[in-house]
């Protein structure tokens, strides 16, 4: 292969890895629950508890269980049943196609209010019949994923937010009579890795997508480019050695770029307060306000779109205000946070989160938990446990070994990581900013 046909060929891979990363991550799912919890296709996975370190996703929390699935419109429209609210568990939660576009929340925030709803999904192009009785939806995709939280209240507990969750119904329209039973997984007690994997894989899940999705036409160019790299609709993926070389290398780009994004202000997160290293999601306010296409009038925002699936999925239809979320990759010096150092982060008792607050940590390299400890994190629920100060604000460290007399407000690193600081209930001095939460820092 002469030189500029490598060249182009790693530069292609590199574009058609970022422009895919949404796609490949929901697939990466949806093969994880046949490959990891022997499932099969359509099954629902739920947690009876909340995920542990065992458990490989994409920035999740460790405190409320999760309801997860993946779908499909190719044999006809599909129905999910979602049950009202209850009086100790509420579902939070939102159905995305097979690029993660949003499609609809659901429970009190989404589109049934609380109420519940049988939501019905069309196929592309469908012209037939729709009945009533229904909360109606035409995806520009097959795929139809969901994750949704049965939120706890008012003294619920995990085995209530268990039955709540086995609550779904899932079936064919054409099987609205009679529907079958919806066959649930328990992946709490498993290992279920569902992190997207860097090598060839990456191609080979990203082909999957392409082969089974229709092309839309925001995507005609890259759909182009992919055939340079062996990828064409219709056609078996089988690259050569050379073109395998330089997948890899183009893949490597693509991951170093995002990982870049990551951890460079203006990125993929932007400072929170100015004084402070803390950061949030940086999520454009005009895809927020219509729903995250990551589409505007002139282009599709490949970049903007990539950056935030490269640590995380499911985003919702419309942001709601149940939680706020800073990010920390750096201590109070600018330093990006290492898993060799020791770590304190002192939290205030006034944090302004009425429900409770918790701190997680997560892998610079997957972005998902840290893999075989004992805790991903520590919340205000935990209080009880822990030792606190004399003026109630409570000292959390991060450390490979926990600091002698502070087990039980320690989470374990051991490698590069970053934080995710959580506020369930935000008030009002968190976003007039009269709150500010100390920064990380590296403990003497």
């Amino acid at each position: 292969m002469p030189p500029i046909d490598h060249e182009m060929k790693v530069q292609r891979a590199a574009e058609a890895a970022i422009w895919a990363m949404p796609a490949v991550s929901i697939y990466d799912i949806e093969l994880s629950i046949q490959r990891d919890l022997g499932g099969k296709f359509g099954d629902v996975v739920y947690f009876s508890k909340p995920m542990e370190s065992r458990h490989g996703f994409l920035t999740a929390n460790n405190v409320t269980p999760y309801v997860v699935s993946a779908q499909s419109t190719k044999d006809g429209p599909l129905v999910v049943e979602v049950p009202p609210a209850a009086a100790k568990v509420s579902y939070f939660g939102t159905f995305v196609d097979g690029w993660q576009a949003p499609i609809a929340d659901v429970g009190p925030p989404g589109d049934d209010k609380g109420k519940g709803a049988k939501y019905l999904f069309l196929p592309p192009g469908y012209s037939g019949e729709v009945p009533q009785g229904y909360r109606v939806y035409r995806p520009a995709t097959y795929g139809v994923h969901f994750a949704f939280r049965p939120v706890a209240k008012n003294g619920g507990t995990a085995a209530d937010q268990s039955t709540y969750a086995q609550l779904l119904k899932v079936y064919r329209l054409s099987q609205a009579a009679d529907p079958p039973p919806t066959t649930f997984i328990d992946a709490y007690g498993m290992t279920w890795n569902t992190l997207p994997v860097y090598d060839m894989t990456y191609f080979s899940d990203l082909n999957a997508a392409v082969q089974r999705e229709p092309a839309l036409e925001r995507d005609k160019v890259m759909m182009a480019m992919l055939a340079d790299i062996g990828i064409r609709k219709g056609q078996k993926f089988n690259p050569d050695e050379q073109t395998k070389k330089a997948l890899i290398e183009g893949l490597e780009r693509a991951y170093d770029y995002m990982q870049s994004r990551f951890v460079t202000a203006g990125g993929s997160l932007t400072p929170f307060w100015t004084d402070r290293q803390w950061c949030t999601f940086n999520l454009s306010p005009e895809q927020a306000e219509i729903g995250f296409p990551f589409v505007d009038a002139d282009r599709v925002m490949v970049d903007e779109r990539a950056q935030y699936y490269f640590f995380a999925t499911y985003l919702p239809k419309v942001l709601g205000g149940g939680s706020f979320y800073l990010t920390g990759i750096r201590d109070r010096d600018g330093e990006l946070l290492n898993g060799k150092d020791t770590y304190k982060l002192t939290v205030a008792a006034d944090t302004p989160a009425a429900d409770f607050w918790s701190v997680i940590v997560y892998s610079m390299k997957t972005k998902g938990f840290v893999e075989d400890v004992d805790r991903v994190g520590i919340s205000s629920l935990d209080i009880a446990t822990m030792a606190t100060n004399g003026d109630g604000s409570v000292d959390v460290y991060f450390a490979p070994k926990a600091p002698e007399g502070r087990e039980s407000n320690w989470i374990p690193t051991g490698e590069d990581f970053f934080l995710i600081f959580r506020l369930y209930g935000p008030e009002k001095p968190l976003f007039d900013k009269t709150w500010t939460l100390g920064d990380v820092l590296k403990a003497q």
